[in-house]
């Protein structure tokens, strides 16, 4: 008898001209690896590219570089920072008579980012404008790899990985937040960063945990591991994003708590006993030590200007330089949670998703510019707004995933978990003060995790090898006209993220919004 006929092809048959492409390319013993570093080599450039040109425009502080770059070059100049005089602002552009004195300033923000500030200003001077930015941009382009190196990891596609970095290296609040000196910028670096180190940790530690071995000494329990150099290197990085901003001690504790959830999961699976006491009783103690204790060091460290020197504010609140240090937290503290001063670009967090009112962190009429007399240039920290409402609309789509998943007890991978987690982390806490005032802008440590979002969900949009080609074509043209839409609409958004002078009725028409203007 003979066989009878399958009902669908096989999936090599199947596959859409793209994918057979795509496939003899990465399969090629020459190309292959070569596309492997060339993609994110080309992608960081990209970024670098887009963030590092003409980045001395404005030549003037823009926004809340008034208080940073301040900050940054009187850590450069004293060790701490000090307090400045009037007019500190144009000096800075001409870089004659700075008004600082070396009497202590109360500062609200640690001051890792401001020392990496620091350094680009050292190159340039105080009074070049692009030294100001240098560093902003450097590690704005680093974020642009990690995203690309997290969804590499995440999903073990070129492709997917590709798509997640350039979306990031194209979206404009990534731009504008890596073109002007403020922290937001840094502080997203380090967190990426740190959420790698994580996943490296996960790689190595989880097949460890699920190794069933009946000679266990302690079936029961299950191991207690010691040796994760890869969650060391998390607290580190962790410890520098809280250094750069205190919302980075969120991302901390909520990865820090991923990590047992998942020791926890992995112990079930490997059939020990108490997998849950053990996750949190045993290995978690452990896992605090390693991830916290790096985060601390590294905090303490970066307050080392303060701490050897005399003149920092609150420095001689104590003859103990930590309590000292101690006493200033708790005044930093106070007025972070009384800081309610009504703002025009105000944003409360619940406005965030709706992209209600994006920052304008520059504005400047120059009529002379282009020649007319209904000129105006801009930096407007909106994100382009496909990418935007495209992760939220993934995001909320890979949550339903998740909470079915759990509901029917399958398996949910990290592809599904780690941008949510990042989302949470990044993004609820700020729920929890709605008086506070808070700006659209610090969203761009968010922005990584929408990114990572959509780009999953445009690969479950693409479909699969084993789908019919009528669906797996349909799914690919989708994708496909999407992604340049995406390009086309941050092309017409550029001159508006690098500051260029254009038409007011240029300007007008980007203003999808009335809190756009």
């Amino acid at each position: 008898m003979t066989e009878p006929a399958p009902l669908l092809p096989s999936p090599e048959e199947r596959l859409t001209r793209y994918g057979r492409l795509r496939d003899r390319v990465l399969r090629d013993q020459e190309w292959g690896p070569a596309l492997r570093w060339l993609a994110p080599l080309v992608v960081t450039a990209l970024a670098a590219v887009l963030r590092l040109i003409d980045i001395a425009r404005p030549r003037e502080l823009a926004f809340d570089e008034t208080y940073y770059v301040k900050d940054a070059w009187s850590l450069w100049t004293l060790g701490y920072e000090g307090t400045w005089g009037e007019d500190a602002n144009a000096a800075f552009v001409t870089g004659q008579n700075l008004p600082l004195s070396d009497v202590g300033s109360f500062i609200v923000h640690p001051p890792l980012g401001k020392w990496l500030i620091a350094l680009g200003m050292s190159i340039g001077g105080p009074d070049n404008s692009g030294g100001w930015r240098l560093a902003t941009a450097l590690l704005g382009a680093g974020s642009v790899l990690l995203v690309y190196l997290i969804a590499r990891h995440l999903s073990g596609s070129l492709v997917v990985a590709t798509v997640a970095g350039t979306l990031l290296a194209i979206d404009g609040l990534s731009i504008v937040m890596s073109r002007v000196a403020l922290l937001d910028g840094i502080l997203t670096f380090f967190v990426l960063l740190g959420v790698l180190f994580i996943l490296f940790d996960r790689r190595r530690t989880i097949p460890l945990l699920e190794r069933r071995d009946p000679e266990a000494p302690d079936p029961f329990w299950g191991p207690v591991l010691w040796r994760r150099p890869w969650l060391i290197a998390a607290g580190v990085a962790l410890g520098a994003a809280s250094a750069v901003k205190w919302s980075g001690l969120y991302v901390l504790a909520g990865f820090g708590l991923y990590v047992v959830v998942t020791d926890a999961l992995a112990r079930r699976r490997a059939g020990v006993v108490l997998w849950p006491s053990s996750a949190a009783f045993r290995q978690g103690p452990v896992s605090f030590v390693l991830l916290v204790f790096p985060a601390l060091a590294v905090y303490l460290i970066s307050w080392t200007g303060w701490l050897v020197t005399a003149g920092g504010y609150d420095r001689q609140s104590d003859p103990n330089p930590l309590i000292a240090l101690w006493k200033y937290h708790e005044a930093m503290l106070g007025f972070h949670v009384g800081l309610s001063r009504g703002h025009p670009y105000a944003s409360a967090a619940w406005e965030w998703p709706l992209l209600l009112r994006p920052t304008a962190v520059w504005v400047d009429s120059d009529p002379a510019a282009c020649g007319a007399d209904n000129c105006i240039a801009v930096i407007s920290a909106v994100p382009n707004p496909l990418i935007w409402y495209g992760g939220v609309a993934a995001a909320v789509y890979l949550l339903y995933r998740l909470v079915r998943g759990w509901i029917t007890r399958q398996s949910i991978g990290a592809e599904l978990s780690i941008p949510l987690v990042g989302l949470a982390v990044t993004y609820l806490p700020w729920l929890l003060f709605p008086d506070r005032t808070i700006f659209q802008f610090y969203t761009v440590v968010m922005m990584p995790f929408l990114v990572l979002a959509l780009a999953m969900t445009l690969r479950i949009i693409a479909g699969k090898r084993q789908d019919p080609l009528p669906r797996r074509l349909a799914g690919e043209r989708t994708v496909l006209v999407f992604l340049v839409f995406v390009v086309l609409v941050s092309a017409f958004f550029l001159p508006l993220w690098m500051g260029m002078s254009v038409p007011y009725d240029f300007w007008m028409i980007h203003n999808w919004m009335p809190g756009w203007v």
